[in-house]
């Protein structure tokens, strides 16, 4: 299991809509993050989109981060075929040996979908991997995946995500576990909110909050699943975009020391 880093580690220096930066991280910066901290995987999810850079710029990523030790993971969102082809020529590109992307569906269609383009990853070598979500259980999704029938297909594990779908990340871990390709560690609390009345599910640097980080690593490996180890922060908004992004990088250290402290 290798420890990696992602856009969504430093999701609002790169930018989220509203809150822009002045300098917004870009590609290259979060391959320059990764040599920085000192881990040799890099997930570029959604944002920064991938299928709107040029063709050069994708092969000089992927030169610079082979320059560098880093290897590349791409990701999107959406499972419409020749969207998933165009990421499949963009891993190819790239050397990812997965797409991660989210799908907000799973019914026939989606299946046909899937069984259209599967047998273009299964030749090329990359498997898609779909993230957990709140649109659906962890059970109907992991039924979906068997439905497809293919070893190019499985699961982005989010350890936070299916909260939406009442479910906590035991659960989620449990039943996820056998096509897990991909695990997104993202730590959290559940804090009653001033007023008394509801809770918060609010992120917390890797290590501090109320995720078994040991148990989820344990119980995956004892599954026969080493997947790639994604660190994803939620880091609140702290008043300011330079003041959540300062936050944002102190979290990203924390939460990296802890990673390499049980993660080997």
């Amino acid at each position: 299991m290798k420890i990696g880093v992602s856009s969504y580690t430093w999701t609002w220096a790169v930018g989220i809509e509203g809150y822009i930066p002045e300098k917004p991280l870009d590609c290259f910066d979060l391959v320059q993050k990764a040599k920085v901290h000192g881990v040799g995987v890099l997930q570029i999810a959604d944002n920064p989109s991938l299928h709107m850079i040029s063709a050069d710029e994708l092969d000089r990523l992927a030169r610079t981060a082979k320059e560098e030790g880093i290897e590349l993971e791409v990701g999107t969102r959406g499972i419409e075929p020749d969207h998933l082809i165009t990421y499949l020529d963009i891993a190819r590109r790239t050397g990812s040996k997965i797409v991660r992307t989210i799908t907000h569906r799973i019914d026939d269609a989606a299946v046909s979908w899937m069984k259209e383009v599967l047998p273009a990853y299964e030749r090329e070598g990359v498997a898609i991997a779909l993230e957990n979500h709140d649109e659906h259980g962890s059970a109907d999704l992991a039924g979906f995946i068997e439905r497809c029938g293919s070893a190019a297909l499985g699961v982005c594990l989010d350890t936070v995500n299916s909260f939406a779908a009442l479910e906590p990340p035991d659960m989620v871990v449990r039943t996820l576990a056998p096509h897990t390709l991909n695990l997104h560690v993202k730590d959290f609390d559940v804090v009653r909110v001033g007023h008394q009345l509801g809770f918060s599910i609010e992120g917390r640097p890797a290590g501090k909050g109320r995720l078994d980080i040991p148990w989820t690593v344990d119980w995956l490996s004892s599954k026969g699943r080493n997947p790639n180890a994604i660190l994803e922060l939620w880091t609140p908004y702290a008043g300011t975009v330079e003041q959540t992004i300062s936050r944002e990088d102190e979290w990203a250290v924390e939460s990296l020391e802890y990673l390499k402290s049980i993660i080997f």
